[in-house]
């Protein structure tokens, strides 16, 4: 079973290069798994990556490599002795330090275990803001990686796309540096796809660090059920793309230079709409994903820097059911409580007489 670990900070791009990864394995006969981390307690990016022969796992509610390692333990048993798959593709949370994972992976007794080079996704857009931001801890994640992937060069200036690649190889100069587009799998992309076929190189153990600490960064997600969801595909865009623009604008006052990444997804009966912000300048991100979904279902995870947490929480559920109000829409919200359990809180929205939107609470 080979363990390949594709890191990076949030928003810099690892969901869309595995996904591509996936397919292009499985399309070769390789019986692929992969674990999706997220630190938020509801699950997004596995519903991304699901796909025909590929099965997914996924992490919530901490960090595989600091506060989850026992989860993750049992995953990668669960998968070796019920899967058996040929490769096992690691989606660690963006405030996850890759290397320390490889090394708790490799003392957890797994037979036939091998690895490909560790790497770390960069957005080359956002590199300098990170450096600035959280420069101990994008240092780590540089330093740990076996090959250093500047990914989004499609929309990246050239100058910026250099800038980045001189830092990052005064970081670690020992790292392969490779340029490419994951969304668009380009030739260079398929350069990472023959260096991951590569053996990766045992590191020296580095000091434990706590990555959450390190990061500085909050977190919250939420899950809404919609009992009666009327959008068709062009208005669910709308309604993505306009609560994303909100949250931004909003978390922008509390810090101006923020850098995360918001997701949010919406399934509709043919489709699934994903779209992202990662940092205060940039405009969101929307893509339609085919799919059937028996359920209606919207979805957030927010991961933003220097931000506290309740704010953080007040800004992403008010400015979704805001929205959900303008619509009409009647809601089940899903979430979990400090003492680990789920509750549930309906709402029903009616028009009032003065034309203000009432909600109606039911626990």
């Amino acid at each position: 079973m080979k363990v390949m670990i594709i890191g990076g900070f949030l928003g810099s791009g690892k969901t869309t290069a595995i996904r591509r990864i996936s397919r292009q394995l499985s399309d070769a006969g390789k019986r692929t798994a992969i674990i999706v981390n997220e630190i938020g307690e509801i699950g997004l990016d596995g519903e991304t990556l699901k796909s025909p022969g590929i099965i997914t796992e996924e992490l919530t509610s901490g960090c595989i490599c600091c506060t989850l390692r026992i989860s993750m333990q049992y995953t990668l048993q669960t998968l070796e002795e019920e899967f058996r798959p040929d490769v096992v593709i690691i989606e660690p949370t963006g405030i996850a330090f890759p290397g320390q994972i490889r090394e708790e992976i490799e003392v957890m007794g797994l037979s036939e275990l091998s690895f490909a080079p560790v790497v770390t996704l960069v957005d080359p857009g956002r590199f300098g803001t990170e450096a600035k931001e959280i420069p101990k801890f994008i240092e780590t994640q540089v330093k740990e990686a076996e090959i250093l992937g500047i990914n989004k060069v499609d929309v990246a200036p050239a100058e910026i796309i250099l800038a980045t690649e001189k830092m990052l190889a005064e970081l670690n100069p020992e790292a392969r540096i490779l340029k490419f587009s994951a969304k668009q799998g380009d030739k260079q992309f398929e350069d990472l796809l023959i260096h991951l076929a590569l053996p990766g190189i045992e590191k020296p153990s580095q000091d434990r660090k706590n990555s959450i600490e390190i990061s500085e960064v909050s977190a919250h997600s939420v899950l809404y059920t919609l009992k009666s969801c009327k959008y068709n595909p062009e208005e669910g865009r709308n309604f993505i793309e306009e609560s994303l623009q909100a949250i931004r604008d909003r978390v922008k006052e509390i810090n101006p230079d923020f850098i995360g990444h918001v997701k949010l997804s919406l399934k509709l009966p043919d489709s699934m709409i994903k779209g992202s912000v990662t940092s205060s300048e940039e405009a969101p991100q929307v893509e339609f994903i085919p799919r059937t979904n028996e359920r209606f279902e919207l979805r957030l995870l927010s991961a933003i820097t220097k931000v506290p947490k309740n704010r953080l929480t007040g800004i992403v559920e008010k400015t979704l059911e805001e929205k959900l109000n303008e619509s009409n829409v009647s809601f089940e919200k899903k979430e979990q409580n400090p003492h680990g359990t789920i509750t549930k809180i309906s709402g029903i929205m009616k028009k009032s007489e003065n034309g203000l939107t009432d909600i109606i609470i039911k626990k």
